[in-house]
Order: C-alpha cells, then sequence, then structure tokens
C-alpha cells in the first residue's frame, strides 16, 4: 500500500496571505473576520461564522456541496477567496430560513423527501432558490439545466426535480399571500 496521496485526490487550497480584519455580509448581518485574503469563503463560512449548511465536497467548484448565494447568484464558496466576496452579500442555507421556519425551497425540499444522506442538499437547495429568484415559473427543462452540474451521491434525482417543482409552487404561493418575496439579497448595499 502506497502512502503517497491518490492522483484523483486535489486538496483545497491553503489560506494565502496574512490574516486581516475583514468585514463580510452573511445571512443579512455584517459579520468581522480576521482571515488571509486566499481563504476560500467556505473555510470562513464553516470554521468562523460556524454556518455548517455549505459543505466541503471536491474543493474544486465541481459538485455544488459548498454553493451559497452571493449577490443573488449561486457560487461555489471553496473556490471563491474570502477577499472576493466583501462588499457582496453572502446567503447561506442558514439564511434561508422565514422567521427561524424553513423557507419556501427548504420546505419544499422536506416536503419530498428529497435527502438520502443529505450531502448535496445545501446545494440542491440553493441552487433552485438562486433559479427561481431570477425565474419563478422555470420549465421542466430550466430546473434540469440548472441542477445539472450538482452532484448528488445517493442518487434521489427525482425527489430532487420534485421538490424543486414544489419550491415553485410554494414561492408562488408565498408571492400571492405575501406579495413578491423579499429576500436579503434585495436590498442594495447601504441602502439599509
Amino acid at each position: 500500500m502506497s502512502s503517497s496521496p491518490s492522483p484523483h485526490v486535489h486538496p483545497a487550497p491553503a489560506p494565502t496571505g496574512t490574516p486581516e480584519p475583514l468585514t463580510l455580509e452573511v445571512n443579512g448581518q455584517a459579520c468581522r473576520v480576521a482571515a488571509a485574503p486566499g481563504t476560500p469563503l467556505l473555510y470562513v463560512l464553516r470554521n468562523d461564522l460556524e454556518l455548517n449548511g455549505p459543505k466541503y465536497g471536491c474543493g474544486l467548484g465541481e459538485c455544488g456541496a459548498c454553493t451559497v448565494l452571493v449577490d443573488g447568484v449561486a457560487a461555489r464558496s471553496c473556490v471563491i477567496p474570502v477577499k472576493g466576496v466583501a462588499g457582496r452579500r453572502v446567503t447561506t442555507l442558514e439564511g434561508l430560513a422565514c422567521a427561524g421556519r424553513p423557507g419556501p425551497t427548504q420546505q419544499a425540499f422536506i416536503d419530498c423527501q428529497a435527502a438520502q444522506c443529505g450531502y448535496c442538499l445545501n446545494g440542491m437547495i440553493m441552487t433552485t432558490e438562486a433559479l427561481l429568484r431570477r425565474k419563478p415559473q422555470p420549465t421542466d427543462h430550466e430546473i434540469r439545466q440548472e441542477l445539472h452540474h450538482n452532484l448528488c451521491r445517493c442518487g434521489t434525482h427525482i425527489e430532487i426535480l420534485r421538490a424543486a417543482h414544489r419550491a415553485v409552487d410554494l414561492h408562488a404561493a408565498a408571492s400571492a399571500r405575501l406579495g413578491p418575496l423579499a429576500t436579503p439579497d434585495d436590498t442594495p448595499p447601504g441602502a439599509d
């Protein structure tokens, strides 16, 4: 047995630079952290801010487990340097909750039992959320295209697609009840 690493294992990039104080807007809150500018955003979210929705999957931005929203757009936090999101709005899975209850997309995934191991769920939910913010009534083809680059190792794709369609319905129902849903990403920086 060889002690050398597998040629298929790609370690996450090492943080680069000297730690410096940074202010991030995460889930609508200003957060001060000290991190080297090249540190992957995922590390800061999980290790410093204790937000465990985004997961470390591949470290290459390929699987989607680390997905967050940056200014409302799905982004892979394992490959984004933390300094790259300074002054931008970051939303994690935890930030989708409404008054301590699951948001519509989260509730759809619960309703449809769209989890096996649950590792990919963060990416599936965040990618669905980004799509629905951009296009509230996507077609089945658009949903499939959007989720195409998110890896589910357990094969719950049918349930995940069902949940994405349910999320469309729940978002529409919430919008009908409350008007268009305001999200932390809808407010321009400094408009508070």
